[in-house]
């Protein structure tokens, strides 16, 4: 894990190749302290990172971004106020890559809209 201790992944279920996740950030990160004092905003290259880390899990390989498209942050993840996320991830493999289309939300409110595309290390 790259964001050692930044989240803890609570529930991870996958059904065909819809994967959903939901996670809490950890409010005390020491990201938090820069990104920003007194008013802090989960760093969209995290929210990134995250989303590989739980695709390698679902499929259980090594993975490198190699590409991203339509990212659309929609809303403010503040850790203070809405640590609990639910990530869903349409997983379909490739060849040697998998495409990944992500949607994580907090309570009713989707914060980020993702398409990524993955290849094995």
């Amino acid at each position: 894990m790259l964001l050692k201790d930044f989240y803890k992944t609570n529930t991870l279920e996958t059904v065909d190749n819809i994967s959903t996740a939901t996670i809490t950030i950890n409010k005390n990160h020491e990201i938090f302290k820069g990104h920003f004092p007194g008013n802090p905003v989960t760093p969209g290259v995290c929210m990134m990172q995250i989303i590989k880390e739980l695709t390698e899990g679902v499929v259980g390989k090594e993975l490198f971004m190699e590409s991203s498209s339509n990212i659309k942050f929609m809303a403010i993840i503040n850790p203070e106020k809405t640590p609990d996320l639910v990530l869903t991830l349409d997983i379909t493999e490739e060849d040697l890559h998998y495409k990944v289309k992500n949607i994580t939300k907090f309570e009713d409110t989707v914060a980020l809209k993702l398409t990524t595309k993955f290849k094995v290390k």
